[in-house]
């Protein structure tokens, strides 16, 4: 009778010492499953502001297409996309710029010389970088994006 009791006794800790064990595997997968998860959510985040970034300019690029009245320019020591409009006999100038991790657009009269801090920040952006590659054809490049633009035609590619 000793022994049959021993040997139940064997049985329920080997069933709870499994048990323990699944419980332990699950909990382990849900850790490492909601991590990976938050990475790659992060990483979806911050790629679709790149692309969110991009595609805003490329709109306005493509509403503001008159010859010449677009270009990249400094603005406060970094390089900023410039479109130069008239409505009636008055100039205007909007000037879209990176700032502290957003892009920022400023629309005012040409010359005023206003602060940068004085623009309407748009969307969060991890970098953004301007540059006029000849013959009329400028880059902007968000994250591992960059926009193509000779103001008639338009790409968007990854870049490596």
């Amino acid at each position: 009778m000793k022994k049959a009791k021993h040997g139940q006794r064997i049985d329920a800790v080997f069933v709870l010492l499994i048990f323990s064990i699944f419980v332990i595997s699950v909990l382990i997968v849900l850790v490492f499953g909601a991590s990976i998860y938050q990475n790659v959510s992060e990483y979806m985040e911050t790629d679709a502001y790149d692309r969110l970034v991009l595609s805003y300019i490329s709109t306005r690029i493509k509403t503001s297409n008159d010859a010449g009245m677009i270009y990249i320019a400094e603005f406060y020591g970094e390089n900023a996309l410039m479109i130069d409009e008239v409505f009636g006999d008055r100039e205007f100038q909007t000037i879209i710029y990176y700032h502290d991790g957003w892009l920022y657009e400023l629309f005012s009269e040409k010359g005023l010389g206003l602060s940068r801090c004085s623009g309407t920040q748009l969307i969060r952006a991890n970098s953004l970088e301007f540059e006029t590659l000849g013959h009329g054809l400028i880059r902007v490049t968000a994250g591992n994006y960059s926009l193509l633009s000779n103001l008639l035609e338009f790409s968007v590619m990854e870049s490596n």
